[in-house]
This record gives C-alpha cells, structure tokens and sequence, in this order.
C-alpha cells in the first residue's frame, strides 16, 4: 500500500510538473553553456541542459531579442529602459545594461558581428517611409553606420562577416497564419562589398529568421505547414527540411556552438547541429511578477456606458467590468459587483431609482442581471437566448417591468422580467453601430420605436406596439433616418433625418471625410392633436382661462399614448433647428427636446460635442453645453450628466436664457463640482482577468467572424488547445503572444492582437539635429542639414534656425570620433523640445571662433 501511494504521488508529481513546464519562453539565444530567452518582458538564462531560470534584467519596459556575443561574455538585446526601444548589452552573468543607441526611433537588435566588435540592428531612423533598414553601431558605443541594403528586418552574418543572409521585408500579417499574398517573406543573400544579392529558392512562403552556421543557412518557414526549421546548402543551393513539424508553429531560433535553440511554442529545444537530435529544454521559472499581484488600479480614465440616476442624485459607470455609482456630492462610490475575473457591462438604471440592470458572463455566458441600486439583496439573473450571443443598451420600461436590448445580430428583443420570455421585436439587415438601432419606450410602456436600415442602407424609423406583436414603418425610407425618441407627454416622436448622408455610408475609405448634416423632426402621433408648430396668434382670454393648466394625471401614473399609425407620415414636422451633425436626441420635461452635435470627423481630434435645447412651447432653442464629450439629461429632466476632458458633472439643467441668445453658455456651469473619481478604484487580479479575457477572445470570434464555419476551424478545440498556456504567463504582453498565435488558427487578414494594461515607462524623449553625417579624415561631418519648414512647428529644422548658422562640411569639435558620435547622439537624449547646447565646428570657420549653439527638435 505504500508503494502504491509513493507511486501515486510520483505520477502526480509528474503530471503537475508536465503542466508547470508550458512557459511562454520566446527568442531564444545559445551559448556554449547557456541559453538567454524572455519571459514575461524580462531576460532570463538558464544552463543548457535546463533547470531554474534566474532573470537577467527588471526594466519596467519590455526587454527582448537577446543575442549572446561570439565569446558568450555578452548579450545584445532592444530595451525599453526609457521609454524608447534601443541597443543595450549586458554582461552574461548579469549587471547593469549599457546603451548603445539614443535615436527616437526604435532599434530591434538582429546579430552581432563574427568578430565581436559590432552590433547588427533594425531601424526606421533614416528610412522615408514605413520600412527599416539594417545598421551597425560599436559594442564600445558611437555613431551607427548604415549597411548598404534598401531594407532589412533580420540577418544573420557568414563566418567571415563578408555577407548576410537577410530578410528584406517585415513579416506582414502576425496573426496571418499560412498567408499566401505578396507580402510573404523571403531570405536573401548579399555581398556587403557589393550589395548584390543571392535568393534562397521558394515559390511563396514565409521564410524568416535566418542562421548562418559553416556553409549552411537554417532558417524557419511555413512553406510545408506548420512553420518548421530549414536548410539552405550553399554549395549545392538546395532547401532542405530538417524538423518534421505537426505540432504548434517554430516561432524564433539561433544558433550556437554546435547547435541550434528554437522555440516552439509553449517550450524551448536543442538540434545538436552535428548528431540531428532534438531535445526539449525543460524549464523552471519563479520570480516576483508584479503584473501578476492583485491589487487596487485606478479606473478614473476607463469609465464607460455613464448613465444618470432618474433623480440626477449619483452617476453610473461600467469601469473594468465593475458596475459603480459615483454620488453627485455627498456618499461614497459604490462598486455593485465586485467581480474579478467576470464581466458585468452595459449598467442602465430603472426608472424609479430603485434597482440597476447589466449584462454579465459570470455563468460562462452572457445573462441578464438586475440587482438593488445600493448593492444589497439577491441579484436576480434572466437568460436571454437559447443560443447566447453579446448583447448590449438594456432600456427598462416606464414601469419597470420589462427591459429591451439589442444582440451583435442585430436582434431588437424585450424581455419580460415576471414571465422571464424574451421577445425579438426586429432584426436589422445591415450593421452601422449598435447605438443607432437601440430602441427607445414609449412613456406608457406600449410601444418601441428604433431605427433600422433599410435595403437603400438608408436608416427608417419603426414603431413596434406590444399588443399587437408588430412592427410600423414611420418615415419613408427616402432619407436616412435616426435617433428617435419619445416626447415624456407621449405625444410626439422626435426624430432626425438626412438627405446628403448616402456618401457617408459608402463602404470606402473616403465616406469618413463626407460632410454630414440632419435635420431635427417631429412626428404628431396622434391624428386628433394638433400641431405644436401652427401658426400663433396672440388673443384675448376670458379671465378663467389665464391661469397655468394642472396635470390631470396622478403621481407615478404613465401617460396615456394614442398613435395612429395610419397617415402618420402626413404628420411629420421640421423643428426650427439648424441642420447640423446631430448624433442623439434626448427628452427632457414635456415639449423640452435636447440635441447633441457631434464635431466634423477630424483625425486624432478629441471630440467634442455641443448640445442644443429646444423647447416646444417657447419655440425657442439655445445651446446648453459645449465642448463636452459625453452628455446625458436625467428622467425628471432637471439634472444632467456630462464630462469635460477626464472630469464628470452632475449639474442642474439651466433654465433658458430669457433674451436673444449671443454666446456659448459658460462651460462647465459655475455651480458644477467635479464628480469624485479621481480616485475610483477597483480590485483587479490579473490571473482571473485573463482567463475571462480568453474566453472572450474566442466568443468574439464565435460571434462576429464573418464565416460561419470559421475557415474550417474547430473553435472549441482550439479554445480547449490553447487553454494549458494560461496557467505560466506572467505578463500582458505574454497574453497578447497567446491570443496571436491562438486567434492565427483562422487565418485571415485585419485580426489584429495589442495593447491592455501595460506597464507604463516613463518616455524620455530624444531631440534630432535634423542632418545626415558622415565620416571624413576619421572626423564626423555634416553631409546634409535639412532645411524644413521653420514657420512650422512641426517641421523644424533646428541647424537653419536664426543664429545657428550651420551648414554641410561643418565637422565635428570633440578630438575623437568615438566620443563626438557618443555626443550626437547622447547629449540629444531628453532635449526633444529645449535647446541643447553642442558644438561643432567647420573647417572654413578661422580658429579661435567659437562655434554654435545647435538647437534639436523632436
């Protein structure tokens, strides 16, 4: 029985050790004894035959493309240090980095030279477009020399340094497994001496990180399947595959004495270049991950889907898949969910204040939740769909009962919260944004109206009734039609529709600049009410009648709506407003429409909305806010929600200026105080996050990926497939790698994987003289001053400013060439904006003048 359970535990010690074995381990580099990988944005080295890891460097930023030195007493690598990716080195039994370059560019660095003195790099420093070229800099530091190839991305150097086996274009598509277009990545061969090229043979397959090792050139390629590891026999010019590969891909190798490193994916192998074996290193990494800790994170710039209460006492916000209510001035934030590791989205508040409705995938899915305002209590939760999809903008009824919602199909449903059945009232035929087709109630609760497409592309206005489970087209079809919404008497339906909108909605690139303009209508919905626009007529009233008309209706009770949908066309109405770019309508108190302007499209403009008001009584407009990015009126109509920059108000509704208006009200209000979030903080753990992250990764791809058999893949095998690698990473940047290389099972084009919660590096920027140099009687020189555009402040040439007075054949001043190419470049590092004061001098300036003050720009 002991035995067994020895054995037992063995099996398990084995199994947990199989499963602790799957590391992210990416660009490996061999040395005779060592080899150097990342892991988790940091560089780490382990022996050989494998074992503990110990991390090699600790930056903030990512440190990556290690490249041990001929010797093996040093590495290369691309830092982040300052905020900006340039050439470091570092002993290979660790100490401090030393910087090698200081462009504003980023340097990826490629090899190192066979005699160890150079080091090989990537750059788009001097390239006029978006390509790099290949360049060397000193391992003692110094001015980078560019090698004489148009571009280059990866290299490997021959044995003598006299050529290299390079790739002259990046790879084109990350996430593009087996791409086939003509981007696809060759390796070619040159002559340093002459710049003439060899190619290594390939119809059209990616080819990329090439080693050259004696008279052979191994590199990897998907050109079979899989991406594996290839030969080119230079004597022979014969391709050879040389690892049968039916596994994950071969992301990066290098080579070694003796041997080859590679990764694929999930574990790091040796070739032994000599016997042809292939053995998996095994790996044990432990460290402190700080992007693994769970912790508080501020959440003040990632409020999302704000909403305000009915009363206009506290705001509601979706941050970081929390749902959290923001006081207007006294209290404190509440967070609803407290939910790390689910996502809770969409918050909307129920028109009595009372409870809060999101959606949330804590079953796995995503369901409807409703819980209290205040966070206690039970949260009921509604599943909405046999098949669930994502859906988004729950709309409660005017009583509460019933809530209405959109799904990525372009499903308009309803659910009823006593009977739990969802109801689809519509569903659109083209998709133009969610928030245009969400549907609005009616003040009694009887009828939705929305906007769909139509097959013109041209947006229309419907009215659904609930008694009668269908559905009415309001508007014509013959202009495109938008944002609807109900007047709170029930009367009216306000609307607004375009008649020079069909450029904008072309599918191309040029719909974006299209000026757009709509014009505000009215809908009278009711054939027995008369216009709110008629002609006015002052008359005399009997002295009964001057008095202001009470409301008939009790507290609490909904309006009464009658539409007559027959010849309710007829009854359509200009309001007196401007057409301008309006993208929402908003009902305040009864006959008091609010309508937000959005700014023409400009690029990498922040936007800025205007929001107008009109009232039908006065049948007066006036502009309430301007400059806000975000704008909401509250239910009663008195208080209104809107940001400014990074800060959130809740305010007071201005009354209406009593004279003819001049200007742009004050903004924000005088009696506006900032909503306290400065400070709003959530509970994140990181671990828990990224599993949810992953499951959302491939739900998106199960819902909205064009193809419905997803190009032949299996989505939940491979979800199941990838879902190991989770348990080991250690850092954001390793969950994109993950989501890269799991999402490039599908194959296709414009899938794009980045950004997230990053660390932040702090960037310190470098300035540019805005010259070329060159070396002449072992000085450097000025080969090219560039004279720019002075009057421009985005194309400056500081050489050509006033006083300078630089021009080409201006030499450096330092005695040696080492230390004025460490000053050229060095001295710029944090003098992108100021003046930097650096010297120079020309051999037609008489000696003893002093030389100029050069100043640097960005």
């Amino acid at each position: 029985m002991r035995r067994l359970i020895l054995l037992l535990l063995f099996l398990l010690a084995l199994v947990a050790g199989a499963a602790n074995d799957l590391y992210l381990a990416q660009r490996p580099a061999l040395s005779r004894t060592h080899i150097v990988f990342v892991f988790a944005g940091d560089l780490w080295i382990v022996p050989r035959q494998g074992g503990e890891a110990v991390r090699l460097t600790a930056g903030p930023g990512v440190e990556t493309d290690p490249v041990f030195s001929p010797d093996g007493t040093q590495i290369a690598f691309s830092g982040e240090y300052d905020g900006n990716v340039d050439v470091y080195v570092i002993p290979a039994t660790g100490g401090v980095p030393r910087r090698l370059t200081y462009h504003p560019a980023p340097d990826w660095v490629v090899a190192w030279s066979p005699d160890g003195k150079c080091i090989l790099f990537s750059s788009p420093r001097t390239s006029y477009s978006r390509f790099s070229e290949l360049f060397t800099v000193s391992v003692d530091g110094g001015f980078p020399e560019k090698v004489p190839l148009p571009m280059g991305y990866e290299a490997s150097y021959s044995p003598d340094g006299a050529r290299v086996a390079y790739v002259p274009l990046p790879r084109a598509f990350n996430v593009w497994k087996r791409y086939r277009g003509g981007r696809t990545t060759p390796i070619w061969i040159a002559d340093l001496a002459t710049s003439r090229i060899q190619k290594i043979p390939r119809e059209n397959s990616n080819d990329f990180n090439p080693m050259w090792v004696g008279d052979r050139i191994y590199f990897l390629s998907d050109r079979n399947g899989p991406v594996t590891l290839f030969s080119y026999d230079l004597r022979r010019g014969k391709v050879t595959q040389v690892l049968e590969n039916r596994g994950f891909d071969l992301k990066s190798a290098a080579a070694g004495p003796d041997a080859l490193v590679y990764e694929q994916f999930g574990g790091l192998y040796l070739y032994d270049l000599r016997t042809g074996a292939t053995q998996r290193v095994p790996l044990r990494i432990t460290g402190d991950f700080p992007e693994l800790r769970p912790r508080m994170a501020n959440v003040s710039r990632r409020l999302r889907n704000a909403h305000i209460s009915p009363s206009g006492a506290r705001a509601l916000f979706e941050a970081r898949g929390e749902i959290l209510t923001v006081p207007a001035e006294k209290g404190d934030a509440r967070n609803l969910t407290n939910s790390p590791g689910v996502m809770d989205r969409d918050p909307a508040w129920s028109p009595d204040g009372r409870r809060i409705a999101w959606f949330s995938d804590k079953s796995g899915e995503y369901q409807l939740h409703v819980g209290t305002q205040d966070g206690t209590g039970e949260v009921l939760k509604y599943s909405l769909d046999e098949k669930p999809s994502f859906y988004f903008s729950p709309r409660w009824s005017p009583d509460g009962r019933k809530i209405a919602y959109i799904d990525c199909h372009l499903g308009i449903w309803y659910l009823d919260l006593d009977s739990k059945k969802p109801v689809r009232v519509d569903r659109g035929i083209y998709w133009s944004g969610y928030r245009e087709q969400v549907p609005v109630w009616s003040p009694d609760g009887k009828w939705l109206a929305y906007s769909k497409r139509l097959e013109n592309y041209l947006g229309a206005i419907f009215l659904y009734s609930l008694e009668q489970g269908r559905a009415f087209q309001v508007t014509d079809g013959m202009s495109d039609a938008r944002y609807p919404v109900f007047d709170k008497d029930g009367k009216y339906l306000y609307f607004t529709a375009s008649t020079d909108s069909g450029p904008s909605l072309q599918p191309d690139l040029h719909s974006f600049a299209r000026r757009v303009t709509r014009t505000v209508y009215l809908a009278v919905l009711s054939r027995d009410e008369p216009s709110p626009l008629r002609p006015e007529s002052d008359e005399e009233k009997p002295a009964a009648q001057t008095g202001t008309k009470e409301s008939s209706r009790k507290p609490g009770e909904l309006p009464a709506v009658r539409i007559d949908v027959e010849n309710l066309p007829h009854r359509i109405l200009p309001l007196p407003l401007p057409p301008r770019l309006y993208s929402e309508l908003q009902a305040g108190k009864p006959g008091v429409l609010f309508a937000v302007e959005a700014p023409l499209p400009a690029p990498g403009a922040e936007p800025s909305f205007t929001v107008h008001r009109f009232d039908l009584k006065s049948r007066k407009s006036d502009v309430v806010l301007t400059g806000v990015r975000f704008f909401e009126v509250s239910a009663n109509g008195e208080k209104m929600l809107y940001r400014q920059q990074d800060r959130w108000y809740i305010a007071p509704v201005r009354p209406p200026a009593s004279g003819p208006q001049t200007s742009a009200p004050p903004t924000p209000p005088a009696q506006a105080t900032p909503l306290r979030t400065e400070n709003l903080e959530v509970r994140v753990d990181p671990r828990l996050e990224w599993r949810q992250m992953y499951r959302e990764a491939w739900r998106i791809e199960r819902e909205f990926f064009y193809d419905p058999g997803y190009h032949g893949l299996d989505l939940k095998a491979a979800e199941k497939k990838y879902e190991p690698f989770l348990e080991n990473i250690a850092s954001r940047a390793d969950l994109n790698y993950l989501f890269a290389e799991m999402l490039g099972e599908l194959s296709v084009g414009h899938l794009n994987v980045g950004g997230g919660d990053l660390p932040e590096v702090r960037r310190v920027e470098a300035g540019l003289l805005g010259a070329d140099f060159e070396r002449a009687n072992g000085r450097y020189r000025f080969a090219r001053v560039y004279s720019g555009e002075n009057w421009n402040p985005q194309l400056r040439a500081p050489l050509t400013e006033p006083g300078v007075n630089v021009t080409a054949g201006d030499i450096c001043s330092p005695s040696t060439v080492v230390s004025c190419a460490i000053r050229i470049t060095s001295t710029l590092s944090s003098k992108a904006r100021p003046t930097s004061r650096w010297c120079c001098a020309s051999d037609r300036i008489p000696p003893g003048q002093a030389p100029g003050k050069l100043p640097s720009s960005p």
